[in-house]
This record gives C-alpha cells, sequence and structure tokens, in this order.
C-alpha cells in the first residue's frame, strides 16, 4: 500500500493498494447515518443507506441531484453522517456536490472504481454536475476525508474503460513526471491492464502530481490550471460527441491538439509532439477529430470556465515537464492547430 498526503481546505490521505471494505471501517465509526451513492449500473452488496444514480454523465443533472436532496431529507442525514461515494469519476463528481450542497457541507470519501476516478475526479475536492450550456459548470471546492484506492476495481473494467483512465495518467507524465512516459514507453494497453505493479507505480505517480499541485492551489487561482492540459479542447469534444466519448478519450484528443497549439505558439520539439500521438496510440487512444467540427467545438470553448476577458486559454508545454498559458490566439492560429489533429 502507498499513501499521498493532501492538504488543500482540510488534510486527507489517499490510500493507494488498500481494501475498500477493509478501510472503511475507519471512517463510519461514530456516524449515525452512512449513505452510499453509486452507479445504477454498480452491482456490490452492502448494509449502507443506498442511493442510486443513473450511469455516466446522465447522473450529473440538476434533476438527478434534486432527487438525490430530497432523499436525503427524507433520510434525515445531518451534519455528523457521512456520504460514501463508489463509483467512476462521474459519480465522484456527483457524490462530492451533494455532500458540498447538503447542509452546506457534509463529510464524503471517495471510492474510485475506475482508473480515472483513481487519478483525476476523487483527488482535489471539485464537484460538479453538467448544464445545457456545458460540463461541469455548476460546481463547488469540497474535499473528501479519505480517498480508498482499490486496486481490483481495475479487474472489472474492460480495456477501453483503462484506456480512459490511463490519458489522465499521461497528461501527468507531460505537465511534472515525465518518468510516466517512461514507463510507458512500448506498453500496450493490455500490458496496463495486466501488470498490477505497473499499475500501482502509475497511479502512484500520477497522484502524487495531482496532490503537490492542489495542496499548493486548491482553488485553481493559477497554479492547478496546468491540470487541465488537454481538457480546454477535450470537453468541447465531449459534449460534441453527447459523451459518445469518455473523457480520457476526449482528453486524449485535446493533449493532441494542444501540443500542435505548443509547437505553433511556444516551439515544442517536433519529437514531444510526436511523443503524444506514440503513447497514446499505444493505449488505445483516440488522437484526431471531425475536421467539420471545429466551428462548433470553438463555440462550445468560448463557454469553458478558463475563458478571460473573451479570450479561450490553453495550458501548453513548452517542454517536457513545462508547462505555459496559451491565450490571446487568433482563430486562424488554432484552426492550424486543430488542422493538425482532424480527419
Amino acid at each position: 500500500m502507498r499513501t499521498v498526503p493532501v492538504n488543500a481546505e482540510r488534510s486527507y490521505q489517499v490510500e493507494i493498494g488498500v481494501d475498500w471494505q477493509v478501510a472503511i471501517s475507519d471512517w463510519i465509526e461514530g456516524r449515525n447515518k452512512v449513505v452510499l451513492i453509486k452507479s445504477e449500473k454498480l452491482n456490490i452488496k452492502t448494509d449502507y443507506l443506498t442511493i442510486e444514480i443513473p450511469d455516466g454523465e446522465a447522473g450529473k443533472s440538476a434533476e438527478v441531484l434534486l432527487a438525490t436532496w430530497e432523499k436525503l431529507g427524507k433520510l434525515g442525514v445531518n451534519r455528523q453522517d457521512l456520504i460514501i461515494s463508489i463509483g467512476g469519476g462521474t459519480v465522484t463528481d456527483f457524490a462530492g456536490f451533494v455532500a458540498a450542497t447538503w447542509l452546506r457541507g457534509i463529510d464524503w470519501v471517495a471510492i474510485p472504481t475506475t482508473l480515472a476516478g483513481m487519478v483525476d475526479a476523487s483527488i482535489g475536492g471539485k464537484t460538479g454536475i453538467n448544464s445545457e450550456a456545458g460540463k461541469n459548470l455548476i460546481g463547488a471546492f469540497h474535499s473528501p476525508t479519505a480517498v480508498l484506492i482499490d486496486l481490483n476495481w481495475i479487474k472489472t473494467l474492460t480495456e477501453r474503460d483503462v484506456a480512459a483512465g490511463m490519458a489522465e495518467v499521461v497528461k501527468c507524465g507531460f505537465i511534472a513526471d515525465s518518468k510516466i512516459l517512461e514507463l510507458l514507453e512500448n506498453k500496450s494497453i493490455k500490458d496496463v491492464c495486466n501488470d498490477s505493479e505497473l499499475q500501482l507505480e502509475l497511479i502512484h505517480r500520477a497522484v502524487s502530481v495531482k496532490a503537490e499541485v492542489v495542496s499548493e492551489d486548491f482553488k485553481e487561482s493559477y497554479l492547478r490550471e496546468i491540470l487541465n492540459y488537454g481538457h480546454t479542447l477535450g470537453h468541447a469534444i465531449e459534449k460534441h460527441s453527447n459523451y459518445q466519448l469518455r473523457h480520457g478519450e476526449a482528453v486524449a484528443i485535446g493533449m493532441c491538439f494542444v501540443a500542435e497549439l505548443s509547437a505553433i505558439t511556444s516551439g515544442l520539439k517536433a519529437e514531444i509532439v510526436d511523443l503524444h500521438y506514440r503513447i497514446l496510440t499505444s493505449l488505445k487512444l483516440p488522437t484526431n477529430y471531425d475536421a467539420n467540427a471545429w466551428t462548433e467545438l470553438l463555440q462550445i470553448m468560448s463557454l469553458d470556465k478558463k475563458v478571460k476577458q473573451g479570450s479561450i486559454r490553453f495550458v501548453g508545454l513548452e517542454d517536457l515537464e513545462k508547462c505555459n498559458r496559451i491565450e490571446s490566439v487568433s482563430n486562424e492560429v488554432l484552426l492550424r492547430a486543430y488542422e493538425r489533429i482532424s480527419k
């Protein structure tokens, strides 16, 4: 087992390689009520009060949120009680937002069941739901009291699920820990799925990157924006695809786009741009998108939370582990970069 500390508005531990059913006992002791929020598709048996939500992005809606609040009210959940989130990134985002808003904030424990949830959604306290205007535009910062990462969940995932989570791991490699990229050189998605020691090392490194950034900048004032590498276009692609693409799949395309943009605006070396394509392709992640979608994607990106004074901002790369901000770029330059990843 490995432990990574996170110091935000509260300090907590990310426990990697635990048996969640054993580890959770430390957090339910003394609670009057424990409410489990999970995807309706997740088949687990517990003795906890359980609220099921629709699977995937459909669960992160205002309608589902309102229904969940009503259920908490009927259950009489108070500030001494606990919410447990068991599920992927969408369940984690949703359950964390429920915990943040119920009685102005109660404790919650994240038990991520997908690789994406383990290395991204469960860490950092960013919680939220979607709206018609875009993904995660309604949200709050509210850290869990603990994150319990049980690697046995990975055995339940498809290759596509694992690959989607690996996009966030790869992102951490480019922005802060290039050892991740070395570990993934010449590795296929099958290699990752079948090697528990490699999984432990990659997850520990990715979690450590996010924990360090979040601990220094909890509310995304500046430094934390580096975690959005590939996400500005990625979120737009998710929405444009009606969420048929997984978050990590869309982010993989977004990383290739911003690598190309960085080459144009910041002189990023061709070999680093090529490394994006090589590693992501070996993990069976997409690296391009519909050439005819650009106008709609540009409109969606204009609503992104990171837009400042009408300018779409991107996290770019000057070199491995060296990020910059790309802003005030003309639509012509953005289109040039997009044409390099379009099909």
